[in-house]
């Protein structure tokens, strides 16, 4: 009786598309059929909206252990994020893309431990860079030059009025 409510639940966790292959040969799968349940899985996930182990979070899709997030996309324990997509371990950021490890980003993109960037791509370990690609371990930068902190506020001021941002 025991053994087949595990058979149950074993065959209940494998779901439609995903089928268990077993290493001793038996139910075996040749490379076409494994490949199709594969596209399957693949299909199943990408097409769904639920989140796991999500608090607060409202109009996330496929996000995980995130907190107080909107609209976000397959992120990972980010918090109180607004329109992130495949980040992971951010806080506050804005319409950012593959970001990890971040702080209070907008719209940059594959950028990791770093914090309050604009417009910034593929930095690391930087803060208050504002349209800034490549940089690494810099702080208040615009367009990879370096500036004062007052002249850093003062330009970053003006261009967020004049961009709109």
């Amino acid at each position: 009786m025991a053994v087949q409510r595990r058979e149950a639940e074993v065959s209940e966790e494998r779901g439609s598309a995903g089928r268990r292959l077993e290493a001793s040969g038996r139910g075996a799968r040749s490379a076409r059929e494994f490949q199709l349940a594969l596209e399957a899985l693949t299909r199943e996930y990408s097409e769904g909206e639920s989140t796991h182990g999500c608090h607060g979070c409202k109009g996330c899709e496929r996000c995980a252990s995130c907190m107080f997030c909107e609209g976000c996309e397959s992120c990972y324990r980010c918090t109180h994020c607004r329109g992130c997509r495949e980040c992971s371990h951010c806080s506050h950021c804005r319409d950012c893309v593959s970001c990890h490890g971040s702080a209070y980003c907008e719209q940059s993109e594959l950028c990791s431990g770093s914090s309050y960037l604009v417009l910034c791509q593929s930095c690391s370990d930087c803060t208050y860079c504002f349209g800034c690609v490549g940089l690494v371990r810099k702080d208040f930068h615009i367009l990879n030059q370096p500036y004062s902190r007052q002249e850093y506020f003062e330009i970053v001021a003006r261009l967020r009025r004049e961009l709109g941002l």
